[in-house]
């Protein structure tokens, strides 16, 4: 295996070995969402005039899902690897930073496809699929589950113990993920609150990996496309210098 393979390799390994913590239990978090909101929703809102509340819910639930635990395995990996001290034996290697970031990010993104699949099998037994444009939720769960690994990566590198980072975790992500139209279409929200919603990059994630399901969307996904890709390229150039740098791992 070359250098960052191995590194892939490893991260991979580090959360398949507590798969039952860090795949399953987010699929059952997922669903505890379907049956409560679904169960409370499903008779009282109808979506684009023709979607049930259950099957609208479906794809942000699995991709609230996939950007969480892409997250969480970046940032949690880096974070227990500085305090714990094991970092120390990445640092002795002639990694290049290019080949961090691929692995951390790749293991991350694998994750959060392997939590989004579950989360989307274990809710067919409640709502019918549609795949009106497959391409788009494929782009779109690489991009924002790239997205979300990156900024883990970032987090991680930054935080000096696991209260900063749940503190980035509770205040930055958790709130972007929850108010991107996961629960409810933009079109349902006050005008004041539909241009707050634009200004969230996670809405652009949710409304266009949905796009590729049901064919209809609150904006273009073409305009989600350049918003959420535009986003990656910038916090992975940030990360990648962050890397390069050693900030906060090299003395």
């Amino acid at each position: 295996m070359t250098g960052w393979r191995m590194l892939l390799y490893k991260e991979v390994l580090r959360f398949w070995k507590v798969s039952f913590q860090t795949v399953a239990a987010p699929v059952l978090t997922a669903l505890l969402y379907l049956l409560i909101f679904g169960h409370v929703l499903e008779d009282r809102v109808l979506v684009y005039d023709r979607l049930s509340y259950t099957a609208f819910l479906v794809p942000g639930l699995v991709m609230m899902s996939m950007l969480q635990n892409a997250f969480a395995n970046s940032s949690s990996s880096l974070i227990q690897s500085k305090i714990m001290g094991s970092l120390v034996f990445i640092l002795l290697t002639p990694l290049s930073h290019r080949a961090w970031f691929a692995a951390y990010v790749g293991a991350s993104v694998l994750r959060g496809l392997m939590v989004g699949v579950g989360v989307f099998l274990a809710t067919l037994f409640y709502a019918s699929p549609q795949f009106a444009a497959p391409g788009w939720i494929l782009v779109f769960g690489l991009l924002g589950a790239a997205l979300l690994a990156t900024l883990g990566v970032i987090a991680g590198l930054w935080a000096d113990k696991f209260d900063q980072m749940a503190a980035f975790q509770n205040f930055l992500i958790m709130p972007m993920t929850f108010l991107s139209g996961v629960f409810y279409s933009i079109q349902s929200l006050p005008p004041f609150w539909q241009k707050v919603s634009h200004l969230n990059p996670f809405f652009y994630m949710i409304d266009g990996f949905r796009y590729g399901f049901f064919g209809m969307s609150d904006v273009s996904p073409w305009l989600s496309l350049a918003i959420v890709g535009t986003a990656w390229a910038l916090v992975s150039l940030l990360a990648l210098h962050l890397l390069r740098i050693g900030y906060k791992v090299r003395g």
